[in-house]
């Protein structure tokens, strides 16, 4: 069997963070339990992100291996070995029953290191790590797709001085803004570096106005403009409980779709991730389900229907009667072409990369993809503030003409709300 310098046994969380998770090791040797695939087998029959990520994961093995023999190892085009392990424990120490999978992939990875080589185990799961680490194991998470979520872009500079300088414009990404406060608010400066003409364009006051909402702060104000130009297809909004991120996609959602009949509806989608105890499944069809976890949408909706009065849209219902807006779970879009639709992705920080890249990628022509959330707030326990996917996608995207993020940072909701988001 050819082997390679450094070996990486993959835990079975990596594959449901990434289904292509093997591409990322090069020239190396990847040792897969066979307890992985027993896992991976049991969660396909899931309908979450778990279940759809472990069937892309086995179909992918599959292409990988095509016939060969997975026991002494599959040459890899990127130059590793794929290799398939079992048994090989020998004496389990008491503290590490067997009845638990985890256990068992790491006694296995452990088994390894008599090959006298470096065995690195990679897990999303912390406490996977801390016990492969007891066992002399160099455990480390996947970081492939791993940002600096404290440095993260932002979109928006307040500390540059109008006219720009040569140096200032050289740094500047495409669609970053540029904020000059005035002394009347009304005067205030607000402009968008259009990279590609070398020009910064001048965001109107009148844009701060949409659906019958106003901007309350100079970030939402520049949220505002790239929600509601067409020309930027895909806006990420990046903020605490509060900021206002749902409400402002949903609000130039409805300007575009019914008042400039820019796109032919909006479409809704938030991962199905509980926050604490999951209740278990819930009764009814699709639609009765997917309300349950729609209702902050829904919330958001009735405000914005009850200070933009309108004699067809009174309440709800009618706006979903004249399909102005369709919401769908994250699980369901994958496959589905989107053409001329506005697209948001509410939470979007409980994706994961690869989530985000199929999510994306289904947007079709004349379609715009909003993608807002808080890195602060995940509930998927094996993504953090510096994995998720939405983090991801700023940092790959900045600087791209089709992109534009905006970090919002003052909570407008009321005074508490600002306070628990600071404090708490």
């Amino acid at each position: 069997m050819l082997k390679s310098n450094k070996l990486f046994v993959i835990d079975t969380n990596v594959f449901i963070h990434n289904p292509e998770a093997v591409l990322s090791f090069r020239d190396s040797e990847i040792a897969i339990p066979l307890v992985v695939l027993e896992e991976l087998d049991k969660l396909k029959t899931y309908q979450d992100h778990r279940g759809k990520n472990a069937r892309e994961a086995i179909r992918f093995f599959n292409n990988l291996i095509k016939g060969g023999d997975v026991r002494n190892g599959v040459k890899l085009e990127n130059g590793s070995i794929l290799r398939v392990i079992f048994g090989g424990i020998g004496e389990p120490p008491a503290d590490l029953p067997l009845d638990r999978n985890d256990n068992v992939i790491i006694l296995q990875a452990a088994a390894l290191l008599q090959s006298g080589r470096p065995v690195f185990f990679v897990s999303k799961d912390i406490n996977a790590r801390v016990k492969a680490a007891v066992l002399g194991l160099r455990a480390v998470d996947y970081e492939k797709q791993k940002v600096n979520a404290a440095e993260l872009y932002s979109g928006i500079r307040d500390d540059c001085v109008i006219p720009l300088s040569n140096e200032v414009t050289e740094k500047l990404l495409a669609n970053e803004y540029i904020y000059a406060p005035n002394t009347n608010p009304e005067e205030d400066f607000l402009g968008r570096w259009d990279k590609q003409n070398g020009v910064l364009q001048t965001v109107p006051q009148e844009r701060k106005q949409c659906f019958g909402i106003r901007a309350r702060n100079e970030r939402q104000w520049a949220a505002l403009d790239l929600l509601l130009n067409p020309d930027i297809p895909c806006v990420t909004l990046i903020g605490r409980a509060g900021t206002g991120k749902t409400l402002l996609a949903i609000a130039a959602g409805l300007h575009l779709v019914i008042e400039e009949k820019k796109y032919d509806r909006i479409l809704v989608s938030r991962p199905i991730v509980p926050l604490g105890k999951d209740i278990g499944y819930l009764p009814g069809e699709k639609a009765a389900k997917l309300a349950t976890w729609m209702e902050p949408i829904f919330d958001n909706l009735e405000y914005l229907l009850s200070i933009n009065k309108r004699p067809n849209l009174k309440n709800v219902d009618q706006v979903f009667k004249e399909r102005y807006m369709e919401v769908e779970a994250v699980t369901y879009i994958r496959g589905r072409s989107l053409p001329s639709q506005f697209i948001v992705i509410d939470e979007a920080q409980n994706l994961t990369p690869h989530e985000i890249k199929t999510i994306v990628s289904r947007a079709g022509a004349n379609s715009k993809v909003v993608l807002t959330g808080d890195p602060e707030q995940i509930d998927n326990m094996y993504l953090d503030a510096n994995s998720n996917g939405l983090s991801y996608l700023v940092e790959a995207f900045k600087g791209e003409p089709l992109f534009g993020h905006i970090t919002l940072q003052k909570t407008e909701r009321s005074e508490l709300a600002e306070l628990a988001a600071r404090l708490l």
